[in-house]
């Protein structure tokens, strides 16, 4: 441990050289160490290297800026204290998702790494007052160019923060209804518009969306979701009946009345939910056809009993 220990201060003293061979050498090294021994990570961030590598972020140099967010991320995976305590460390994420110069590389290492500080709950509300990193990562989403990896780490971190109720009408007043929507009709990769509805339906759970929900035909792509003929995965179901749910919950009769006018066959779908999902999918089918129709969702409900018992 001890050896662990001075090796890593030395690398650590590395990152502050004045020349460039020597830190982005360091930064190499501790990328790897980082990556492959969690027994040191701990270690890297109480010799202080948090600060430095914060700080790389804003490098030119594509090679360091790729090395010290990939460091941050290995070691947000069990030192995200040391790393939210540091000063500037939100603010150096926001630079490296946003700048023009960032390789796809940093930037999926920077979303990936807000992902993993939203794990904790406290997390939430101080991340999401940061409308920069909220918008770069709603411009990352929207981006047709962005690579996959990049998209699914941006969706997975606003996820994060669409957990925390307040944080979701900036989400929505910074276009994040849109361009998940815009994702999760033109992207025909499964994972990704489960991610995407798995979003969609949190935002839903606030007053702000119910407008935005209805400029991009939100209730109908949802519906169509249900449809059994498009094919969606039975998460992106579960997200559609919890995304109805809860606008339904939010806004009361009038985006009830929205729904019902989609039709039967929106019935059948959340049926099918209700009688295939998860235990959380079923209770959320069950609930949002009780407030649609109180009658019907009984009569489901007795249906479903008969054949099951």
């Amino acid at each position: 441990m001890e050896v662990k220990r001075r090796t890593v201060r030395s690398l650590v003293t590395k990152l502050g050289s004045v020349s460039q061979q020597t830190r982005t050498e360091a930064l190499c090294e501790l990328r790897l160490i980082s990556k492959h021994d969690s027994v040191s990570r701990p270690l890297i961030a109480d010799a202080g290297a948090v600060p430095y590598l914060s700080e790389t972020l804003y490098a030119a140099t594509p090679l360091e800026q790729e090395n010290a967010a990939a460091t941050l991320l290995n070691l947000s995976i069990a030192n995200r204290q040391t790393l939210m305590s540091t000063r500037g460390l939100l603010d150096a994420l926001s630079h490296a998702l946003r700048s023009p110069t960032s390789s796809p590389a940093a930037v999926q290492a920077c979303a990936a790494t807000l992902y993993s500080l939203l794990v904790v709950d406290d997390y939430r509300p101080i991340i999401g007052a940061k409308r920069d990193i909220v918008y770069a990562l709603v411009d990352i989403v929207r981006n047709p160019h962005a690579p996959p990896r990049s998209i699914k780490d941006a969706l997975k971190a606003l996820f994060g923060i669409s957990l925390y109720p307040l944080n979701r009408a900036a989400m929505v007043e910074l276009g994040a209804v849109t361009a998940l929507f815009s994702l999760a009709v033109k992207d025909g990769r499964v994972g990704i518009v489960d991610d995407a509805t798995a979003v969609i339906a949190q935002i839903a759970g606030c007053e702000e969306s119910g407008d935005a929900f209805r400029r991009v035909s939100g209730i109908g792509v949802l519906v169509d979701l249900l449809d059994p003929c498009t094919g969606s995965s039975p998460r992106a179901k579960e997200n559609a009946v919890s995304a109805l749910l809860n606008l339904v919950q939010c806004g009361g009769d009038r985006f009830a009345g929205d729904i019902r006018e989609a039709g039967m066959g929106l019935y059948d779908g959340i049926a099918v939910v209700a009688e295939s999902g998860s235990p959380k999918g079923k209770g959320k089918a069950f609930a949002l056809l009780k407030l649609l129709d109180g009658g019907r969702e009984a009569r489901l409900a007795s249906n479903l009993g008969r054949k099951y018992s």
